[in-house]
């Protein structure tokens, strides 16, 4: 089943935030990630706020928590740590 990684995000160093996100596209795309939505408009109805927030489809959960394990996904990784504030979940979905 496809699941979707979703992330939400408050960027504290943007420098440090930009490196990540360049290296992270590539790490997913290797692990046949998607983008769905990526920082787009949205509207906080619950919970703790945050101003980014991340959506991609993977074929599977398998598939996402490898991409997140993977040694691309953890170099762009080190780039966001201490420079945001995230949670991160990754949902089975129902396709």
């Amino acid at each position: 089943m496809p699941a979707l990684w979703i992330a939400h995000v408050t960027v504290t160093d943007e420098e440090a935030y930009g490196r990540y996100a360049k290296l992270a596209g590539p790490a997913i795309a290797k692990h046949g990630g998607a983008f769905i939505a990526r920082g787009g408009r949205y509207v906080q109805l619950e919970g703790k706020e945050r101003p980014r927030n991340v959506v991609a489809k993977f074929p599977s959960v398998e598939a996402a928590e490898t991409c997140y394990h993977s040694p691309e996904y953890q170099e762009a990784l080190s780039h966001a740590r201490g420079a945001s504030e995230r949670e991160l979940v990754i949902v089975e979905t129902s396709e």
